[in-house]
């Protein structure tokens, strides 16, 4: 059916219209399909990275852990940094690194100076993955024990800059465990 002319350019107007949108709102689809699978690529890298990272500092404290269970003093001492803070499960323990050494020379003499394995180990990395903290549940000779390192990029890899280590106590037996420290 012919409707003349002017209709037709009308018709022909209207149909380049709709063709334009239709290529824009397909062009506006695609460019936010673009930006999401870039957006979780990105994401996925960073969680790979991450979890990279996590790795490499699981490594490096079961290595800290393995050198002290093999009385490997060199390795040991040598993941702290020079100022770091060992913090042990006896009230006076808070020892600079160097002093924890001569303190503890005689456990490194022996096959092995002691033997804490993780059982539970969670990460926090800061500062554009510069600085890391974790919190482990450790299996020791005195039970189960709690500890808090915090560790630091430095020229040569992680070294640790606080340690603290904490024997853990049931809640229900509070009571029984402040008896034997004598605490009123």
């Amino acid at each position: 059916m012919n409707f003349g002319p002017k209709f037709n350019a009308q018709i022909d107007i209207h149909r380049n219209f709709l063709l334009m949108n239709a290529n824009k709102s397909l062009f506006h689809i695609l460019l936010l399909i673009l930006a999401f699978t870039t957006s979780l690529f990105a994401q996925s890298k960073e969680a790979a990275q991450e979890e990279a990272q996590i790795e490499t500092l699981n490594q490096f404290m079961n290595a800290w852990h393995l050198a002290a269970a093999e009385a490997n003093a060199e390795d040991f001492f040598g993941s702290m940094r020079e100022d770091a803070i060992y913090i042990g499960t006896d009230k006076t323990e808070r020892w600079l690194r160097d002093d924890l050494r001569k303190w503890s020379a005689k456990a490194f003499e022996r096959e092995s100076a002691w033997k804490f394995v993780a059982s539970e180990r969670n990460w926090q990395i800061h500062l554009d993955q510069q600085f890391a903290i974790c919190d482990e549940l450790l299996n020791t000779w005195m039970g189960p024990c709690r500890s808090t390192a915090v560790l630091t990029w430095e020229k040569d890899g992680w070294k640790i800059i606080h340690y603290q280590l904490s024997v853990t106590i049931d809640n229900e037996k509070i009571e029984s465990f402040k008896a034997l420290q004598e605490v009123p």
